[in-house]
């Protein structure tokens, strides 16, 4: 009995493992919904493989609460401001208060608040960005500590733009 060399077995699963990660398997060229049973066309099917970090019910929450939240890691996310315990705080003069739970010592949230002027920290420190004028700064906020951003830190009228852990 002649056995397959390594490299011949490696290559099979490699090309198992692209078509697993691309969604394909045996069934698809026939009897998929959409392709050919001929040809096996896929054409018109958006698969992808790729997540866009993009933050889920934003549009809805944009509408409900006036707080355009982009994208993010999930680690960073907009909570109740009653909801629970150790949430990150954050005020704006036009929208009100807003409060986000972070979920460990690396977090990213890209959104657009404007007219911030207060954040206070949980129980990881901060960095937050915000734009104003053309400008963007970067300012930390320790662990459970109020700090004046944006008007409250006597600039101009700031865009929340970005929170992260540091």
């Amino acid at each position: 009995m002649v056995m397959p060399s390594r490299s011949i077995i490696a290559a099979a699963a490699g090309t198992i493992v692209t078509a697993i990660a691309a969604g394909i398997t045996a069934g698809d060229a026939t009897a998929s919904e959409g392709a050919s049973p001929t040809t096996g066309s896929h054409e018109g099917w958006q698969r992808s493989t790729v997540e866009d970090r993009s933050y889920p019910g934003a549009t809805k929450i944009l509408a409900e609460q006036g707080i355009s939240l982009k994208h993010g890691d999930g680690k960073i996310l907009l909570a109740g401001c009653g909801s629970a315990t150790d949430l990150a705080e954050v005020h704006s003069r036009s929208k009100g208060r807003f409060c986000f739970s972070v979920a460990g010592p690396t977090g990213y949230l890209a959104l657009d608040l404007p007219d911030t002027y207060s954040v206070k920290g949980n129980s990881y420190r901060l960095q937050v960005s915000l734009t104003a004028q053309g400008r963007t700064t970067t300012s930390t906020v320790e662990k459970n500590t109020w700090t004046p951003v944006g008007e409250g830190a006597n600039t101009a009228p700031s865009v929340l733009v970005e929170i992260r852990t540091a």
